[in-house]
This record gives structure tokens, sequence and C-alpha cells, in this order.
């Protein structure tokens, strides 16, 4: 076999391990905010999971912070604010009251509020095959906020819309990384953004919380085991991987995640004894299928003259 073509396969094996590695990451944060919403608030959650995430990232943000500028510096602050510390916390508080699985499909959102928001606010170009995409996701949305965690229609779970409104703030904040930072590495982005937000996530917790009291309770060291595996492990090291694979596939390949981490959510949430009716799975399948569309770049037709 030549050597060229080893490398090709070995690349292509690399690649699907990246992937199905970074979705059962993201895909199981929703079950570890399940679990440590055990012992801490919502709050505390939020807090911690921006806390031990910029601590784990603080030396790579150290070192790159005094080659910024202060435009930089502005937009990572934003940035801190926008695609981490509050999603962190309507995500927590969202499923106080929601199923870790439904969670989890309504991220699969994410996306579609990427081409909304690039459209209204940054300039970007929205086709009808967008619009359609969007009208199927949200039809699927709307369906499993009716159905709520019984799955009757009617038993309608309003808190469905924080992660709704997460979903939002990531749509903003890729946006505002695609547009006005398209000369920095996603890594140091993430760090120095982290690293940003870090200080108003400690003063929460040491000011506004008793999350300190709640670690010596029976359970509150495993709780802050899930909280801090989720920031460290979900965001840090989940960064690294998600860099490496857009290095080495396509956007195409790399938006398969957004397919899986649904799917890795609903079966944590089923071993977790989660109940799961169908028609949450209806609603499942119309998300994935509405973001599918809105997000499916057409092949270009290349005509060649003999």
């Amino acid at each position: 076999m030549p050597k060229s073509v080893k490398v090709l396969q070995n690349a292509d094996a690399l690649s699907w391990a990246l992937l199905l590695l970074l979705s059962l990451i993201w895909g199981s944060s929703f079950i570890l905010i399940k679990k440590s919403l055990v012992i801490f608030g919502p709050g505390e959650v939020g807090a911690l999971r921006i806390a031990s995430a910029a601590i784990a990232l603080a030396p790579i943000a150290i070192r790159h912070l005094s080659r910024l500028s202060s435009r930089h510096k502005r937009l990572l602050l934003l940035i801190g604010f926008v695609g981490s510390f509050i999603p962190a916390f309507l995500f927590a508080k969202a499923q106080t009251r929601l199923d870790s699985s439904i969670t989890g499909i309504l991220n699969a959102l994410t996306p579609s509020f990427v081409v909304v928001m690039g459209a209204l606010f940054f300039s970007q170009k929205f086709t009808r095959q967008n619009a359609t995409g969007l009208i199927i996701s949200f039809a699927g949305s709307v369906l499993l906020i009716l159905a709520g965690n019984s799955g009757k229609l009617g038993d309608i779970n309003f808190y469905a819309l924080f992660v709704i409104a997460a979903t939002i703030c990531y749509g903003i904040n890729l946006n505002v990384i695609k547009v006005y930072l398209p000369d920095l590495k996603p890594v140091t982005i993430t760090a120095v953004s982290l690293l940003f937000v870090f200080p108003l996530a400690l003063v929460f917790l040491l000011g506004f919380t008793s999350f300190t009291e709640k670690i010596s309770q029976p359970g509150g060291g495993e709780a802050l085991f899930y909280v801090c595996l989720l920031g460290v492990v979900g965001t840090s090291f989940a960064l690294i991987l998600f860099n490496k694979l857009v290095q080495l596939t396509s956007p195409m390949f790399t938006s398969f995640v957004t397919y899986l981490i649904p799917i890795v959510a609903v079966i944590w949430g089923v071993i977790d004894g989660e109940s799961l009716f169908p028609v949450h799975y209806l609603a499942m399948a119309t998300i994935i299928t509405g973001v599918f569309i809105a997000n499916r770049r057409r092949k270009k037709i290349i005509s060649v003259k003999q």
C-alpha cells in the first residue's frame, strides 16, 4: 500500500474517532448538569462550570492575553458573556424542570439560530432553503414545548424557552467570531473569553451562594466532580478536539456532531430512567431534519465545454 494512501486512511480514521468522542462529550453535558443539580442550585452549577473551564484554560489565556488589542479584548468579553456565561446559567435553569434528554434535543437548534442571527444582524445570506429548514426545526421545538416531560400535548413546559434562549446566544456568539475575529485561533478565543468572565463567576459563587457548605453534604463531592467534569472536559478538552477536527475535515463533516449530540443525550436520559414518548422522538426527528435542510450546502454544478 502506498504511503500516501495509508496516511489518508489514518487521517480518516482519526476524524471519525474525534467526531464520535466529541459527540459523546457534548452529548453527555446534559446528564452531567442533571447530576450536578441534585446538590447545587442552577446558578451554582452555571458559575462552577464557568470557573472550572476558565481555570483549566488559564495558562493558555494568560500566555495570549498580552498579544491582543483593545478591540480583541472588548469582543472577547462580549463572547465570554454571550457564548459561555449566560448559556451556562440558562441550561442549568432549564434542567430544573426539563429532562436532560429533551434539553439535548433542543440544543440541536443551535445551527439554525446561527443562520437566523447571521441574517438579522450580520448581513449573512438567507435563502429559501434556510427558511424551509428553520420552519421545520421550529415546528419540532414547539412540539417539544407543547408535549413537556409527560409526552401529552397541552402539558406545556415553558422551561424549554431557556434552552432556546441559550441556542440564540450561541447563534450570536458564532457570528461575532466569524465576522469580527477571523484572525484569532478558536482556542485563544475560548480561553481568554472564559478568563474575562471568570471573576464574575467567582464573585457570584463566593458572595451570593453557599456552595462551599453544600460540598460537605452527602453527595456534595460527587456533584462537584460532575460539574467540574462538565467545565473541564465538556468545554476545555472538547474545544481542543473540535479544533483538531476542523483542521482535518470539511465544515460539512464537522457539522455531523450537531446530529449526534441529541442521540447521545437521549441515550443517557433513557439510561438514567427518563421517560421518552413517541412525540419526543417525532420532535427530535423534525428538529434534526430542519437543521439539516437549513444548513445543507448545495453542490455546485460545473459544466465542462469540450
